[in-house]
């Protein structure tokens, strides 16, 4: 990564803070942009960061959080950091660190577990979040997911750090003046030229599908690859796959729905796991079962239970917790053919 690029808001604290620390952080910031902030305010923030390096630690991710709003070009930071002042100071305090990390997700969002709270924006296992970004991105996150902001007055970086995101470019006259926009994963970049796209973070790959536009794909060691709407392709730190086909139906999790067509049984419930919180398993005598059909996100039971109205399978362990999807017995009257 160069030295002149803006490293992600995360970068600047490799290891974790203790959640009662990022909590104080975020007390001393909704207080310091209420606008009602004294001398004394300030004079107690500079002890209390002084007092422990993790203090200064976690101040210093504040403060990286509204360069990330406050130093996109105007009016779409002054906006941004207007809907983070807004709620009262008994309201913040009450959001806590979500005040900290991830001010948009204010209008709505469920808390995420405290270790995900090292990304500036993250979801839990069967949770989905939408945000507008400071520049006017819509960005959807698929479950389990985590991603880093980072925006100044040279670039627009988003760092992909697990899961699944669905992003649409702004399309204003604004947006076009902005410096250029980049998402960053373990095994390269990717910029849109735009577009309505997905990132996936797999084991070892990144895969990327197109919708509309176009993405261009630079794997961290290969050379790039620009994919156009229709496309899809997965890429190493040293390559990209052969171009395939983008499955529409694959943005349809943002709608919170799965859409199957002929698709292998252990395929989809490995899909279905992902949103379940809780054990899933399955015998494998079920495994190669082709499936058709729309499933929930929001009620994996309920979907899981649609499978056993349509194919040979029933549903054992203890659900909604654990949950085994079964081979059903045969029904058929003895000497049925």
């Amino acid at each position: 990564m160069p030295a002149a690029e803006t490293l992600p808001l995360g970068a600047a604290t490799p290891h974790a803070i203790d959640p009662a620390i990022l909590g104080e952080a975020a007390d001393w910031l909704v207080r310091l942009q209420s606008g009602e902030a004294s001398q004394a305010d300030r004079d107690g923030l500079a002890r209390w960061r002084a007092l422990d390096p993790a203090h200064e630690a976690a101040w210093l991710r504040a403060e990286g959080l509204l360069r990330t709003f406050g130093q996109v070009p105007a009016p779409l930071g002054r906006g941004t950091l207007a809907r983070l002042r807004r709620p009262g100071r008994r309201a913040a305090m009450g959001l806590g660190l979500i005040s900290l990390l991830a001010p948009l997700a204010w209008l709505g969002a469920r808390r995420a577990p405290w270790q995900t709270w090292t990304a500036d924006l993250s979801t839990e296992t069967g949770q989905r979040m939408t945000v507008t970004l400071a520049d006017g991105t819509l960005l959807h996150m698929n479950t389990r997911s985590a991603v880093d902001i980072a925006f100044d007055a040279s670039a627009r970086v988003l760092t992909l750090r697990s899961g699944e995101i669905l992003l649409t470019s702004p399309q204003d006259a604004d947006s076009r003046a902005l410096p250029p926009f980049e998402v960053r994963t373990a095994q390269g970049s990717l910029r849109p030229l735009g577009t309505h796209y997905a990132v996936r973070q797999m084991a070892g790959a990144t895969r990327v599908s197109v919708f509309s536009g176009a993405v261009a794909l630079r794997p961290a060691q290969g050379h790039p690859r620009v994919l156009r709407a229709g496309e899809q392709a997965s890429f190493t730190a040293r390559d990209i796959s052969p171009v395939g086909e983008a499955d529409p139906n694959a943005q349809l999790w943002g709608q919170g729905m799965l859409m199957a067509q002929d698709l292998r049984l252990g395929t989809l419930l490995d899909e279905l796991g992902r949103y379940h919180r809780g054990v899933l398993r399955r015998d494998p005598a079920v495994e190669d079962l082709a499936v058709t059909g729309a499933f929930p996100l929001d009620d994996i039971p309920r979907s899981l239970s649609l499978l056993s109205q349509t194919l040979p399978v029933r549903l054992g362990g203890y659900p909604p917790y654990w949950i085994t999807v079964e081979r059903a017995p045969d029904r058929r009257p003895n000497g049925a053919r």
